[in-house]
């Protein structure tokens, strides 16, 4: 750490298998999710689906985005003091997080407009892929 800057994040951030430990629970509570998701459509469970639609989203947002911005507000700040180096990388990482959090809100938009159509499926899987991609950069990048 730069010397008289106060760290801005606790150290669980900082160590590979506690933060590959948080990024595994929050991807796989979300497969899990849109799993249980997809078996209601294909029950033909209208009623149960949507409720779970709506879960699968208040989750992406109490749990990974909650993160995103736990990881901005310290751990970036705590890198970025620490390895000027890593300005490039860290700003790609808050693209991923910005990513996110578009796909989130576009897809409580399109469930008003939508329900659960096959573009509202499409950003559920989106968030899945964008999310492992950086879960991985962000490890390598930042902790390796």
């Amino acid at each position: 750490m730069t010397k008289g800057v106060k760290e801005l994040s606790g150290p669980a951030l900082k160590q590979l298998q506690a933060h590959r430990a948080i990024h595994e629970g929050g991807l796989s509570g979300a497969v899990e999710k849109t799993e249980r998701l997809i078996h209601y459509l294909q029950e033909g469970d209208l009623d149960t689906a949507n409720r779970a639609a709506d879960e699968l989203i208040e989750y992406w947002k109490t749990r990974v985005l909650s993160h995103a911005d736990a990881e901005e507000e310290g751990f970036y700040q705590d890198i970025a003091n620490e390895q000027p180096d890593l300005e490039s990388a860290i700003i790609q990482l808050t693209r991923d997080h910005d990513l996110l959090r578009i796909i989130v809100d576009d897809l409580e938009t399109l469930r008003l407009q939508e329900q659960l159509s096959p573009a509202v499926l499409q950003k559920f899987y989106a968030l899945l892929v964008v999310n492992e991609i950086h879960s991985r950069d962000e490890e390598r990048l930042l902790l390796e």
